[in-house]
């Protein structure tokens, strides 16, 4: 089963007048999912604001935890972009990484900022990613 976001309204605080325009705000939110890691659904929102947040430390020239660093690809995944490239973590709490346990998760990015995947650790062997499945 995929992991959602919990709209507040959606545990009861409402009156059943608006739970029809709840259901339906959570069937969206369903196929807003982009990817999929283990069984956490991402959206384009939690991409974009992991995304923003690794490569602006990556343009300062800081890091949170060492991340975001320099992502080698031992897996041979066929990103967009040339290398090099960068990982930052994207957490199944849909909070932006501000350091602490990094999760299994990552996002992937150039040195230009551009997007290439989101990768996990969930279901590889070892320390190996595997790829999340794009939705």
């Amino acid at each position: 089963m995929v992991s959602f976001k919990i709209v507040a309204a959606a545990v009861g605080l409402v009156s059943s007048a608006s739970a029809a325009a709840i259901d339906s705000t959570l069937v969206d939110k369903r196929a807003a999912c982009v990817y999929t890691c283990g069984s956490v659904c991402y959206w384009q929102s939690d991409i974009d604001d992991a995304l923003s947040a690794g490569y602006s430390l990556y343009k300062s020239g800081s890091t949170k935890d060492s991340y975001p660093h320099q992502y080698n690809d031992y897996e041979g995944f066929n990103f967009p972009t040339a290398a090099p490239w960068y990982e930052f973590p994207i957490l199944n709490t849909f909070k932006v990484y501000t350091g602490g346990s990094p999760g299994a998760d990552r996002v992937i990015f150039d040195s230009k900022g551009n997007f290439d995947s989101v990768i996990t650790h969930t279901g590889a062997s070892g320390n190996d990613f595997v790829a999340c499945k794009k939705d």
